[in-house]
């Protein structure tokens, strides 16, 4: 089996630092030590470098389809996929991934598709493309319901992973009373809630790369007169630290912004909860979209509404106020990363699905 992976966006600091990219990166990678896998992907300059076993191709200066960065074409991507049977092709809704489709299936190939949230113009958006893909490969039972698939044969659940040798825990790392958030500062990330809940004299962490929507700079606003501290442009080691120091994790994610805006799909899967968990790091999510399918109530960690600060807050003064019993959910999300969340489980699913089984 020889497979390629292709991605609009390669994951690192040439890259994009997001769960999208990470995800489909480590999955390449991971699957690379079982079969010969490459990674095709679009960046601002031609590269082809070898990462162990994985085989990286960029493709330097794409056209962005109608100006949209996460949206690049590029015609060498027929060729950097060369002699690969499997096409694996992330993000369903971008132009790239339907003429690979297209092209995959006129040339013999099977071509999978995983859906990372986003997207850009598309063909997609005028006919459905759904079964130009030899199979849908979702990351929660979620995703495969919101995206319609629910039931059908060709779309399965290959769920998430997590480097469970980098993303430890560390008893000798003192734990804080500070709870961190790790990921975008985007609206739909329900980060005002998450200001509005801080308990009096405890310390937040805000931890996730600069963008220039505003919303940083409102998020801010929000949070003056509060011990609130925005991070950005941590490397893993880095990253590691400070899940293996937090009081705890939170993503508290809403469908309804702050603002009045609604998100239908605010999460695929909830990347950093895997990655607070594998750390034995206790989590808080809201009950939205994928995340409860990850955190068990009251045993990996908490479940609370969505824009609910009043309750929020008081999660987090509970665990703060009770150590032993944040440190048994942290044990016990540690656990169930390694029984379902590492990545050589994933690539096995995604292995079953190629060969049809």
């Amino acid at each position: 089996m020889n497979v390629a992976h292709v991605v609009p966006a390669l994951f690192g600091p040439d890259g994009v630092v997001g769960g999208a990219e990470r995800y489909a990166f480590e999955l390449a990678r991971h699957m690379a030590a079982e079969v010969p896998t490459r990674l095709v992907t679009f960046g601002d300059n031609d590269r082809e470098t070898e990462l162990g076993a994985l085989s990286v191709r960029v493709l330097g200066r794409p056209w962005h389809v109608r100006g949209q960065r996460a949206n690049p074409f590029h015609l060498g991507v027929f060729r950097a996929i060369g002699d690969a049977r499997i096409v694996h092709c992330h993000q369903q809704h971008v132009l790239i991934t339907s003429a690979v489709a297209l092209w995959c299936r006129l040339t013999g190939r099977r071509p999978f598709v995983t859906e990372l949230g986003g997207g850009g113009w598309d063909v997609s958006a005028y006919v459905s493309t759904d079964r130009w893909f030899y199979g849908h490969l979702h990351l929660s039972e979620y995703s495969r319901r919101v995206f319609g698939h629910e039931g059908q044969p060709w779309a399965r659940v290959i769920s998430g992973g997590v480097d469970t040798g980098r993303f430890s825990p560390d008893p000798c790392e003192p734990r804080s009373r500070t709870p961190i958030f790790v990921g975008r500062m985007l609206p739909h990330k329900g980060l005002d809630d998450l200001i509005a809940a801080l308990p009096c004299r405890m310390s937040l962490r805000l931890i996730g790369p600069l963008h220039d929507t505003g919303a940083i700079e409102a998020l801010k606003a929000k949070a003056a007169g509060k011990a609130v501290t925005f991070c950005h442009d941590l490397d893993d080691t880095a990253l590691v630290t400070e899940y293996r120091r937090a009081l705890c994790l939170v993503l508290p994610s809403v469908y309804r912004t702050a603002g009045g805006a609604d998100t239908r799909v605010p999460e695929l899967l909830g990347q950093t909860l895997l990655e607070a968990m594998a750390c034995a790091t206790p989590v808080i999510c809201t009950n939205v979209a994928s995340m409860p399918e990850i955190v068990e109530h009251g045993v990996t960690g908490l479940v609370v509404p969505p824009n609910d600060p009043v309750t929020l807050g008081r999660r987090l003064q509970w665990l703060a106020d009770h150590p032993d019993a944040a440190a048994e959910m942290g044990a016990a999300g540690r656990r169930r990363v390694l029984e379902a969340f590492q990545w050589p489980h994933v690539v096995r699913r995604c292995l079953a699905a190629y060969a049809g089984r």
